[in-house]
């Protein structure tokens, strides 16, 4: 028994270390923030002189001598025993940083150092060598070894002194390493659509998902009906239109006061690259997504349920979520997974923040292998997922996935505004890629001959192929 604790012990512990940020810590994303404690207060901001970049801000506002800041990043000092920083202070007085490592595999352990500020004002490194720190618990001196994931920063410990200070540069010596490594590059056009033709959707590739599988409405207390009139959605100018519109509308006997379009693709696929280039609609309360659901959906009206495909309940068809906005602050963007193991609330996500989505396009895009799912934004990878243990709650993602664009209004992207009218998503193209190289054993093994066989220091090697 005692066993099983020890190994219960070491998974959540090794799983923590994977959901850690990474050292060296710059502030440079959303990733590196501290979380204060005790009243103090964290930010980023341009560094003392302006420039950009971004540094941490750490504040105290005097009324707890235990104000700090924390950070679940991974530290290992079984590599290097030192951690440095880069401190800024607005004032020339002294002053102490105590630097705390928790949540290891061994007891929690500290350094206090205190130190003067260059006058006038600049940037002062800071080393807490762990050869020579102290248990938290008791104080006793230790050399301490061990992997760590938390960060704990206090500055002028045990005192009640109000101040702003800047960080930057926290570094344990280790070089950072990129979680958004692309393991597999998809290069071979197979599927898309242009939208050169104006008009209607082209049906071949595209049907109107309608039937609100809620009692004839959507999930989630969504306002709109999806239509199939060309009112709501048609191709002009080389751009699909989504529009979600404001209007009384009756459908499967349920009168509601939006109406937009939901489009599912007539193309699954499993694993590969899609790039879909979008311009989101503009005002609170829409909820425009490009997403995709498992073929094997048990959603009537759905397309791929039309086919007889749809055996199977969500969430453990696995939906992907590339982009949607509404959910967060306006032009912030979020991809996000749910499975059987996270869904709904999904902790499987990660937003971004852009300039001002409904007025710029953006190539929104999924990279999909059998062993992680990359999302990009104007081919810059921003959020990977890459699930351990995969099994069927973590990762049902090896079967077919067909897209879905849409508008939802209101649901979790909150009320509309009373003034809407009517907004659009426009979408440029969409396009799949996957790899489909021919098999060169198939292809020309019966057209090439190697001789003498059994072979001397010399074989020739023949074809009767000619070039074309």
């Amino acid at each position: 028994m005692k066993l099983n604790y020890i190994v219960v012990f070491l998974l959540l512990f090794m799983s923590s270390l994977i959901n850690s940020q990474q050292m060296p810590l710059d502030f440079s994303e959303t990733a590196d923030s501290f979380i204060p404690f005790n009243g103090s207060g964290f930010s980023t901001r341009n560094d003392s002189n302006g420039n950009t970049g971004g540094v941490g801000q750490f504040y105290n506002d005097g009324t707890n001598a235990g104000q700090g800041f924390y950070l679940d990043v991974a530290v290992d000092l079984d590599i290097e025993q030192k951690i440095t920083l880069s401190f800024y202070s607005f004032d020339p007085n002294p002053h102490n940083i105590l630097l705390k490592l928790e949540n290891g595999t061994n007891p929690g352990v500290e350094i206090k150092k205190s130190f003067t500020v260059p006058s006038p004002s600049n940037w002062k490194t800071i080393s807490f060598d762990f050869k020579n720190a102290n248990y938290i618990l008791n104080g006793t001196n230790v050399s301490a070894t061990g992997m760590y994931s938390r960060l704990v920063i206090v500055i002028d410990e045990g005192t009640t002194t109000a101040g702003a200070y800047l960080i930057d540069d926290v570094s344990d010596g280790s070089v950072a390493t990129d979680p958004n490594v692309l393991d597999v590059i998809y290069t071979d056009l197979v599927w898309s659509d242009e939208f050169n033709t104006n008009g209607a959707l082209d049906t071949n590739k595209w049907f109107h998902q309608t039937n609100g599988p809620n009692g004839g409405r959507w999930y989630n207390e969504e306002l709109q009906h999806y239509t199939n009139r060309i009112e709501n959605s048609f191709v002009s100018n080389g751009n699909l239109h989504i529009v979600a519109k404001k209007e009384n509308f009756t459908q499967n006997g349920v009168t509601l006061n939006y109406t937009s379009a939901r489009l599912n693709s007539k193309y699954a696929f499993t694993y590969g690259r899609m790039d879909v280039r979008a311009k989101l609609p503009f005002g609170k309360g829409t909820w425009p997504a490009i997403w995709t659901l498992g073929k094997n959906v048990n959603e009537a009206g759905a397309y791929w349920q039309t086919q007889c495909f749809g055996a199977t309940n969500w969430p453990a068809t696995g939906e992907i979520d590339i982009m949607e906005h509404g959910l967060h602050a306006t032009n912030e963007v979020s991809s996000a997974l749910h499975t059987l193991d996270q869904n709904g609330n999904t902790s499987n996500t990660a937003t971004k923040t852009l300039p001002n989505v409904a007025e710029n396009f953006h190539v929104y895009s999924m990279i999909w292998s059998p062993d992680q799912i990359t999302f990009l934004i104007d081919d810059i990878a921003y959020y990977t997922f890459k699930p351990s243990p995969k099994n069927e709650r973590t990762w049902p993602f090896d079967k077919d996935q067909f897209l879905l664009l849409n508008i939802a209004m209101g649901g979790f992207s909150g009320t509309p505004n009373a003034n809407f009218t009517e907004s659009s998503m426009l979408i440029d193209y969409v396009r799949i890629f996957q790899n489909n190289s021919l098999s060169v054993v198939d292809t020309f093994a019966d057209k090439f001959f190697v001789y003498p066989n059994p072979s001397s220091n010399f074989i020739t090697i023949k074809t009767n192929e000619k070039n074309r």
